[in-house]
């Protein structure tokens, strides 16, 4: 009934689709507001959703990383209680594309409202 692929698969890369554009978002709209590294938008990302919805680790750095690669954030080290940590802050680049994926969002909502 399914194919190759049964439901859950399916479902599961879906949602990752979904998730890694919506944390994109998530990331920039946090970074607008302060400078943070990863543990903090963690506890951010938990603090939002009640707990439900937060990124692993591994998912959440490479899309640091992503990020900084093309462009969007960037990344500084701070000596944090004796400890170096990796911080990040959006570029200008960052907060035009945050600009424009703010429109792209109040256009998904709108769609969204009428289809459900």
């Amino acid at each position: 009934m399914f194919g190759k692929k049964g439901k859950d698969e399916v479902v599961k890369k879906f949602k990752k689709e979904i998730w890694t554009g919506i944390y994109s978002y998530i990331i920039l709209n946090l970074l607008k507001k302060e400078e943070m590294h990863g543990y903090a938008m963690r506890k951010s990302f938990e603090k939002l959703s009640d707990g439900k919805v937060v990124p692993s680790e591994g998912s959440l750095y490479d899309l640091l990383k992503k990020l900084r690669k093309s462009g969007i954030i960037d990344s500084f080290w701070v000596e944090e209680r004796g400890r170096l940590r990796k911080c990040y802050r959006i570029t200008k680049l960052g907060e035009l594309i945050l600009k424009e994926m703010r429109e792209e969002i109040k256009m998904l909502k709108k769609i969204l409202e009428v289809i459900e």
